[in-house]
């Protein structure tokens, strides 16, 4: 089977391009509301049923062509100030974003990240891997001039939605960081656009870590993932594609460790696809339905934890209940903390409330029906109280027992 090619050498940001791929989003985005404005007064000028929906149409006549001219002058704008921002990023630094630039790209990629990678908007992350906030060169010279001791042991930290890998830093704490100090592992993080679908993700991610791999300059004998929220279904999709084109670093694989991952979806998604659902009844309604089918594919992946292309087409036919679990790879140990907001202690009349966004029982891997349950042991599915999503990332009380669980050699599936 082929591998994903991913980019070894990392290409430095102008603030310009960015300028530029954000006035790119405004065209697009002016234009695709043209685009529903049209559909909807063609739809009400027709006067259709009710309920029940029919392709939409263009406009004809007069209103057809002030449609038509307002798409022409958008577009128009559109490559002027594309030619003015060009000229703009001439004169401008280049440079590694700051943290608070670095917070926004990666809010935009979550939320339009497919668009942004399919248009070839400079705004779009390319997927690498970094070390202190820097991109490793993925070659075996540069590795060796990139660190003074080359270690044998790795951990890869894989952020969630809509964040980057400098946002693990939180409260004076760094898992990573933490890891390298109690444990001799080297922090690497993933920096990746978590608007692409998480099978796509997956299938970079283990393509990625096969070139880290193989151009490491001493073998790596211990290899360990943690991946926070969709971080972690980007980790389990890695290791299915790495199975499934039998990727040798899955070998050095010692665990994978999965901090509020919705492994069973997230029901907020789930939420907007009901709604897009019932928008699209009526035509209507169903122009705008198409604005809320621009979230995207990384998104929309959530909506039951896909992780692999074929849960596509099942989950667009909104059949949840006929989609597997991806399982776990082989022999290797996987620890699943879930976070709930309820107090220690705290009286509960049925299961523990979630961490805000992720149900603890999907965070656990835990469904009635077993083939849409993760085979982890009961010893590595843990709770931690009074903390919500985001709290996750820089909590000690997390971190002790990821230190617990990896002090523990006999730790098992």
């Amino acid at each position: 089977m082929p591998i994903v090619t991913v980019s070894k050498k990392p290409a430095q940001a102008r603030a310009g391009d960015e300028l530029a791929g954000l006035s790119r989003m405004v065209i697009d985005a002016v234009v695709g509301v043209t685009d529903v404005v049209e559909n909807m007064h063609e739809t009400i000028a027709s006067t259709p049923p009710v309920v029940g929906t029919r392709a939409p149409q263009s406009s004809r006549g007069i209103t057809g062509l002030v449609y038509r001219s307002v798409r022409g002058i958008t577009r128009i704008v559109g490559s002027g100030l594309d030619l003015v921002l060009n000229q703009i990023s001439t004169q401008l630094p280049t440079g590694y974003d700051a943290r608070r630039r670095e917070a926004a790209r990666a809010a935009l990629n979550g939320l339009f990240g497919d668009y942004l990678e399919a248009s070839g908007n400079p705004l779009a992350i390319t997927m690498r891997l970094r070390h202190g906030g820097v991109p490793l060169v993925l070659e075996r010279t540069g590795l060796q001039a990139q660190f003074d001791a080359v270690p044998n042991r790795l951990v890869i930290l894989v952020h969630g939605l809509c964040m980057n890998d400098l946002q693990w830093q939180r409260d004076g704490h760094e898992h990573g960081a933490a890891l390298a100090a109690q444990h001799g592992y080297t922090a690497l993080h993933l920096h990746y656009n978590s608007g692409r679908s998480i099978a796509g993700n997956g299938r970079a991610f283990a393509a990625l870590l096969a070139d880290l791999l193989r151009e490491w300059p001493t073998p790596v004998d211990e290899l360990l993932i943690v991946g926070h929220s969709m971080g972690g279904l980007v980790a389990r999709s890695a290791c299915h594609y790495a199975e499934r084109d039998a990727l040798p670093w899955l070998k050095s694989l010692r665990g994978i460790v999965c901090l509020g991952t919705p492994h069973l979806g997230a029901p907020l998604e789930r939420a907007g696809d009901r709604v897009d659902r019932a928008l699209g009844v009526s035509p209507y309604t169903a122009p705008i339905a198409r604005l809320g089918k621009i979230r995207s594919a990384g998104i929309q992946d959530l909506r039951h934890g896909s992780t692999v292309e074929d849960d596509w087409q099942q989950r667009d036919a909104h059949r949840a209940g006929s989609l597997r679990m991806t399982p776990l790879p082989a022999g290797v140990p996987c620890l699943l903390i879930a976070a709930t907001t309820a107090k220690p202690g705290a009286a509960q009349g049925g299961p523990p409330p979630g961490d805000g966004l992720v149900p603890v029982a999907s965070a656990l891997g835990q469904h009635h029906c077993a083939e849409r349950s993760l085979a982890v042991s009961p010893g590595n599915r843990i709770i931690c109280h009074g903390l919500n999503h985001f709290d996750l990332l820089g909590s000690r009380e997390v971190f002790q027992h990821m230190s617990d669980w990896l002090a523990n050699a006999g730790a098992q599936k």
